[in-house]
């Protein structure tokens, strides 16, 4: 029903702000002609009323992009480069022996460690991968693996923030808000932004999906997947209490408060960002009780994928990204399991097995559906781990010599689809594994080589934020144009 009327001096503007709306207002339009975004007139609304623009809805980038979405396999703890995806047989030359050189690590290291796991070629493109792999060898000719990246410093969390938002210090928004607030979303009814990781947050929490000083829209909406039954994965996905049309007419009363209160608060972005998260708690009403019900997919799919969480987890994104849903991050492990200080082939062994098999069925199924070309698959963790052992004084393991520390200096991360060189080696690690030497690819490298994937010069994607245009990238970055197709 209609509210009360109002007097009529409130239906005229001042003169400071008018001069405001049309000053403002004339730059904003000028604006998104430069960035190739829309106006406000051009979004469509999220029902949250006339005043409101709907910030999950499809925009474009600064060019046609070869990736349209991003699943990011996030590998919690830091997985050993030299026992996964970087052979060193010089390792064995060295066993027991001190290495010629050494780098400062964050605990004490000793003599050289080989890897336990045998490598060996794979697919036409000859990719050498460990033996704890044989599903993922199996699509070595999708890989491009960057055998050269490195970070800053070897702490998890410091780390963690390096690779989510490219900042080590400060609060600074997430990769995945970052492509949700230059692409929207394809799909209304579900966050643009999904992160599937079990058993509660990582390290860091939701500092590794945050929006930050970008509008709360594009944080990351968490989701527990140890959990197997819809209603239980997404609190409140069924409405029990009132119809579709009575919970609608609460969200429009809502919408008007809430529109009346920020017409007196010049647009409070924080009431906004609340109204909005409303507004899709609703939608996902209709659509997400499917996405997340991977019981629906036929027995020889979900058989492919395996029966273990992550198998299920790695269904679901792609069910999300099938919607429309624009960055899905999935977390392996809980604990930060491929922290590996000490029992490093028992481990390894364990944690290849939980994911190598649906990885694997991963990109088989986005292959077979067409999808992996414009779907921007990453796999890897927040650093590398030493070639040399970890000495067992340092409190960090059991006191064994089977472990290995952190590494920043050098370590790999592959990429598959979206645009990326399939079966191809980018880089290299000096001959032990210690540090990158050959094509360095730096995080923020990293950064801007796939905003570059997704349509984005890293340069000009910025968001002005107390008086200065942040980006991912900061002030560094290069694109690495010899890992594009």
């Amino acid at each position: 029903m209609p509210g009360p009327a109002q007097p009529w001096e409130s239906r005229f503007l001042t003169r400071r702000e008018l001069l405001s709306r049309v000053g403002m207002g004339m730059g904003a339009l000028a604006l998104t002609q430069l960035t190739g975004q829309p106006a406000a007139a051009d979004v469509a609304s999220a029902g949250a009323g006339p005043q409101s623009v709907n910030p999950l809805a499809p925009r474009r980038p600064h060019f046609p992009g070869k990736a349209e979405r991003v699943i990011h396999l996030f590998m919690n703890g830091g997985p050993s480069h030299v026992d996964t995806f970087d052979p060193k047989p010089a390792l064995q030359k060295y066993a027991g022996k001190p290495l010629p050189f050494t780098f400062r690590t964050e605990r004490r290291t000793g003599a050289a460690y080989p890897s336990p796991f045998k490598f060996s070629q794979h697919g036409q493109s000859g990719i050498e991968l460990s033996e704890i792999f044989p599903h993922l060898a199996g699509c070595a000719d999708d890989l491009c693996v960057i055998r050269s990246m490195q970070s800053d410093i070897p702490n998890h969390e410091p780390s963690l923030m390096m690779m989510n938002s490219g900042e080590v210090r400060q609060v600074r928004p997430s990769f995945g808000s970052w492509v949700t607030y230059g692409l929207g979303s394809e799909n209304q009814n579900l966050p643009g932004f999904v992160v599937l990781c079990p058993n509660g947050h990582p390290v860091m929490g939701a500092h590794n999906w945050r929006a930050a000083f970008l509008p709360g829209a594009y944080q990351g909406t968490h989701v527990d997947t140890k959990e197997t039954e819809v209603e239980k994965l997404i609190e409140h996905i069924r409405n029990t209490f009132v119809t579709p049309d009575e919970q609608r007419r609460q969200l429009d009363l809502l919408a008007a408060l809430n529109g009346d209160y920020q017409q007196r608060r010049q647009e409070d972005a924080l009431t906004e960002a609340r109204l909005q998260s409303f507004e899709l708690a609703y939608r996902m009403q209709l659509e997400a009780a499917d996405a997340f019900d991977v019981s629906r997919e036929p027995e020889h799919v979900r058989r492919m994928y395996g029966e273990g969480l992550h198998g299920r987890q790695l269904l679901i994104a792609r069910r999300l990204v099938e919607r429309g849903v624009r960055f899905v991050q999935v977390w392996h492990g809980e604990g930060q399991p491929w922290d590996n200080h000490d029992d490093i082939e028992a481990n390894l062994r364990r944690l290849a097995r939980e994911c190598d098999q649906p990885v694997a069925a991963l990109l088989r199924d986005l292959k077979q559906r067409g999808l992996l070309d414009s779907t921007l698959v990453i796999c890897g963790g927040e650093f590398g781990r030493t070639p040399t052992v970890e000495l067992p004084d340092n409190g960090a393991n059991a006191g064994k010599l089977n472990g290995r520390d952190h590494n920043p200096y050098g370590f790999s991360v592959w990429l598959a689809g979206g645009g990326v060189k399939a079966g191809y080696v980018h880089g290299a690690t000096d001959e032990f594994g210690f540090q990158a030497v050959e094509n360095k690819v730096h995080v923020h490298d990293l950064h801007a080589t796939l905003l570059r994937l997704l349509g984005f010069d890293h340069e000009r994607f910025t968001y002005r934020y107390a008086g200065r245009d942040f980006r991912l990238t900061d002030v560094h970055g290069r694109v690495v144009k010899e890992i594009i197709a």
